[in-house]
Parts: structure tokens; sequence; C-alpha cells
């Protein structure tokens, strides 16, 4: 009797329990195919993308090699003169390496110039001295050296010029009143440039690219938008696709889209100036610069942050200053919310987890109700069992995924610590080298005016250099030890007992140390690390090499090791 009871008791909690499953099942299946249905949208939007953005995304990811093209090109135009007497050959030859290096690397083409210019003075020619003079002076307006360009163009007498070399004149100095105007809306100076463009136009031959150019800016900046957009379209057709002339009107072209606040057309035509410019090597161009900024604007994030990591790679390895100082500011900016994009999806990840984790225990539980329905009638009893061990099982997998979950989470907070620190700390080293800047500005300005021959003498030490990249690494130290306090002692336990390193300097890390600092927080490039330490790649090599033949683990696990090593956050 008792025992009919208790089975039917059984029997209707089993009836309750199945009729919740079906409820919860049908729910659920709902809200998974709605969040399925979301994402397959999503991924539709994220993978459409104007053609000239996809294009500047492969090209991007091709960037080293035509770095890489663009240097084999230079050794081979490097090759010794078999006549190195002929100083005349030299020149042509010195010119032309000039003229790769201008938009290149700076200080190479910097260097030529100035070869150039004691061979036009040994030659005794007036016109070479000249366009070497010229040359010199278009190089300063990159390196933001504008007396010292100012000088020069004033020392010339432009009545005395050839045509080639007026022509040359003329855009020295519609560059140098251009420079000056983005960072001085001064209405003098839009005078003068008006005034030499308009002098530029009337010499030069209406079929070169140098009066496309100037007659399109000469429209744009009079805004006659529509006559210049016109004007370059049809230009741009007669231009062969990666050409830097193609370059350059696609250029024009995404200007005078955006002064038009057509946005998509700047965007493309800007993107397409940029793949030019990636493929050709040229470093110091304007179209990656404009294309983040405008990316920026209208919310693509991602492509912001692609751009200006770009942007500012090439200023620093063209050395132009003008285009880091205006990048730098940006960089932070795009970064900022590059980091913070992230996070957010970096939570949207986590409630997916959460969402996809709650609908496969749905399915687990729904399928276990199939299973018992199909067999209800001759293993109730047994089925009540079986449902019981999987809801046990059920619960370890949960309390094991709640485990990985949890060291998940440790790993993303101290992830989060770091960068916020390090972006903390990164926004004080940038207002600090301001200060700096504007305090050494003061003091060039002083020392021009008052002791010239103190400045050259300044101006040629290395020690300001030497003492800023020191004060870099004692604020890099500093917050490295902070989040992991015990870096040292954990690495030196990697290290057979005899090898282990003393450190000379409380807070202070030595060289070999800093390096595998630099790789825990996940900088693992020896190139990133030589840049970084201004060391050689070989050094550190060796140092990394060395370190690994000193382990008192395996050589092949050492790095795996190091990269282990807890901070304060995972210690807590």
């Amino acid at each position: 009797m008792h025992y009919c009871i208790n089975l039917q008791i059984l029997f209707e909690l089993y009836k309750t329990l199945t009729d919740i499953f079906v409820e919860v099942f049908r729910m659920g299946l709902r809200i998974f195919v709605t969040c399925l249905c979301v994402s397959v949208l999503n991924i539709c939007l994220a993978q459409h993308q104007p053609s000239a953005l996809d294009k500047l995304d492969q090209t991007l990811k091709n960037k080293i090699q035509f770095t890489q093209a663009k240097e084999a090109k230079l050794a081979f135009l490097k090759r010794p003169e078999t006549d190195n007497n002929n100083q005349l050959k030299r020149y042509l030859q010195n010119r032309t390496l000039y003229k790769e290096y201008l938009k290149f690397k700076i200080d190479s083409a910097l260097s030529y110039a100035a070869r150039n210019l004691r061979i036009a003075k040994l030659l005794k020619s007036h016109d070479l001295e000249i366009e070497t003079r010229l040359d010199i002076a278009n190089l300063y307006f990159p390196l933001n050296k504008f007396l010292e360009a100012n000088d020069i163009l004033k020392s010339i007498n432009s009545k005395s010029l050839s045509k080639a070399q007026l022509k040359e004149y003329y855009l020295s100095e519609i560059e140098f009143y251009e420079h000056y105007l983005t960072n001085n809306d001064n209405k003098g100076f839009k005078i003068k440039t008006d005034q030499y463009r308009d002098s530029l136009l009337h010499i030069v031959d209406r079929q070169t690219m140098t009066y496309h150019i100037n007659w399109s800016l000469k429209n744009i900046r009079s805004g006659n938008l529509k006559y210049a957009e016109k004007y370059l379209l049809k230009v741009l057709k007669d231009k062969p696709e990666n050409t830097a002339d193609y370059a350059m009107i696609s250029y024009l072209l995404g200007l005078d889209y955006e002064m038009q606040q057509i946005k998509s057309e700047a965007i493309h035509f800007y993107a397409l100036s940029a793949a030019g410019d990636v493929q050709l090597s040229i470093k110091d161009n304007a179209a990656m610069q404009a294309l983040a900024l405008l990316l920026y604007a209208t919310g693509d994030i991602d492509h912001a942050y692609n751009c200006t990591q770009s942007a500012i790679e090439d200023a620093l390895f063209c050395d132009t200053k003008f285009r880091t100082l205006h990048m730098s500011n940006f960089y932070a900016i795009v970064n900022k919310a590059y980091l913070q994009k992230e996070a957010k999806q970096k939570d949207q990840l986590k409630h997916y987890l959460l969402l996809i984790s709650t609908l496969s225990f749905f399915l687990v539980l729904a399928v276990i109700y199939v299973h018992k329905q199909m067999k209800r009638e001759s293993r109730m009893k047994s089925e009540l069992a079986t449902t019981t061990r999987q809801l046990a099982e059920l619960n370890k997998m949960i309390g094991e995924s709640n485990t990985r979950l949890n060291q998940v989470n440790v790993q993303l907070l101290e992830a989060n610590k770091v960068k916020e620190t390090y972006i903390a700390n990164f926004f004080d080293l940038c207002s600090a080298y301001i200060n700096k800047l504007e305090n050494f500005r003061k003091l060039v300005n002083k020392k021009a005016s008052e002791q010239p021959d103190n400045l050259l003498k300044m101006l040629r030490s290395t020690s300001i250099v030497d003492n800023e990249v020191e004060e870099l690494y004692k604020v890099f130290d500093s917050v490295f030890l902070s989040l992991y306090p015990n870096f040292i002692d954990d690495f030196n336990a990697l290290l057979i007992p005899n090898e282990k390193i003393e450190i000379k300097h409380k807070g202070i890390l030595n060289t070999e140390l800093r390096i595998y600092a630099l790789m825990r927080l996940g900088i693992t490039d020896s190139a990133q690390i030589a840049g970084f330490l201004r060391y050689s790649l070989s050094t550190i090599y060796n140092y990394r090499t060395s370190a690994r033949n000193k382990a008192a683990v395996s050589r092949d696990l050492f790095e795996d090791r190091v990269m282990k090593i807890s901070s304060i956050i995972s210690v807590l």
C-alpha cells in the first residue's frame, strides 16, 4: 500500500517536472533562435565594408613586404659609380637617392642633400647650389624646422632663378606657409600661400601634376568644391593605379568630398590614396591621417585604430616631427575608444556565454525529458534515478565551468589593471613631455636670439634624449614592479642558483629583466622590444638566449613560465 502511494507521488512529481521542462524548452528555443538571428545579422553588417577599405586592409597586411621592396630598390641605387672622381655623376646619384628617401626617411634624404651641397660648392655651380638648398628647405618642413627653412628661402634671390628653379622655389614657399597654416589660421599666411600658388600656376605646364595639384588646391581652398571635384575626377581617369600620381589625386578628391560633407566618398578616396601610399612605401603621407580622423568621426573605431597605428608607425619610421606631433594626441583618443569598445565586446561575450550555457542546460534537460518519455511506462524508477545522477553531473560541470570562469575573470582583471595603469601613466608621460617640449622650445628660442653658438652645441648633444630615455625606463620599472612586485624573485626562481640576478638599485630593472618584463606584458616581438630599449635586434636575441641557457627549468618552457608570473591582482 505504501509502495503504491509512494509510486503515485513519484509519478505526479515526474509529470510536474516534465511539464516544467517542456515549457522551459520552448522558451529557451525561442531565445536561442532570436539570439542566432541577431548574431547572423551582426556578422553580415560587420562584413559589409566599402571596397576601398577592403583594399586598404589587405594592403596593410603586406606593409612590411612593401617596405622591404623599397629598401631593396634603395640598396640597388646605392651601388658605387665606376667613375668615383666624376663629381657631377656623384651629384646626380645623390639627388636620385634624395628623391627616393624624401617621403621614406627624412634623415637619409637630408644626408644626401648635404653631400650634394658640398659637391655644388666644390664645382662652384650656382644652379646646383640653389637646387640643393631648395631640397634642404623642403626637408626642414616635416622636421618642424620652419625658421631654418625660412632662412634658406630668404637667402635666395628669386629674380635670378631659371624657370625650373623658380618653380621649385614657389613650391617651397607654398609648402612653408601651408605648414604654418596647419597650426595657425593666419589670414596673412593664406594670402601669401595664394600669391605664391598663383605665381606657380603662371609658369608651369598645364599638363603636369604640379599644375593639377595646385590648380585643384586653389579651387578647394577658395570653396569651388564642385568644380575641383569635376576637374580631379577627369585627371584621375588618366592616371594608372598604384602610382604616386593616382594616390595624390585620390587624396585631393578625399579632401574635396570631406569639405563637401560627403563622408562616404571622402573615406573611399582617402582609403585609395592611403593604400597607394602603403604600396609605394610613402611614409610621409597625409591620407592615412585624414582617413583615421574621418573614420573616428563616423564611429568606425576599428578601422580608425588601425589607420592611426599605421600613421604613427610611418611618422616615426620617417622621422617626420610634423606628423608625429599631429597624431600623438589623436592616437590617445582613438586608443581609449578602442579599449572601451573591446571592454564592451568582452562584456557582451560574457553575456553570450552565460546565455549559451543556460540554453545548453535547457537542451540537456530537454534531451533527458525526451529520453524519459520514450521509456516512461517501463522504466520510471530507473529514469528518475538517472535524472538525479545526470543533474548531479550537470552541477559538477557547472561547478567546473564556474571555476574556469573565475580563472578567466582573474586574468581579465589583471589585464584590465595593467591597461588602466599604463594608460594613466601614458597620459601623465604625454603631459610631462608636452611641458618639456614647451620649456625646450622656450630655451631654444632664447638661445637662438641670445646665444646661437650655445644653441648649436646644445642641439648636437644627445644628453637630453639620453636623460629622457633613462627617465622613461625608470617610470616603466616603477609601474611594472607596482603591478608585479614579486617579479624579480619569481624570475630568479626560474634560474639556476649561481646565475640569479642581483639588482644594484632597488626598484630599477636591469636590461635582461626589462626585456622579460616587456614580454610579461605581452610584447613578445623582439623587434618591438629592441625599438623600446634602443638596442639592436641581435642584442635582444642574445639576451633572450642567455636567459634560457641559465634556466633551471627546460629551455623550451622558460619563457612560458615567465609569462605565468603572477601580479598583485592574482595574489589577492
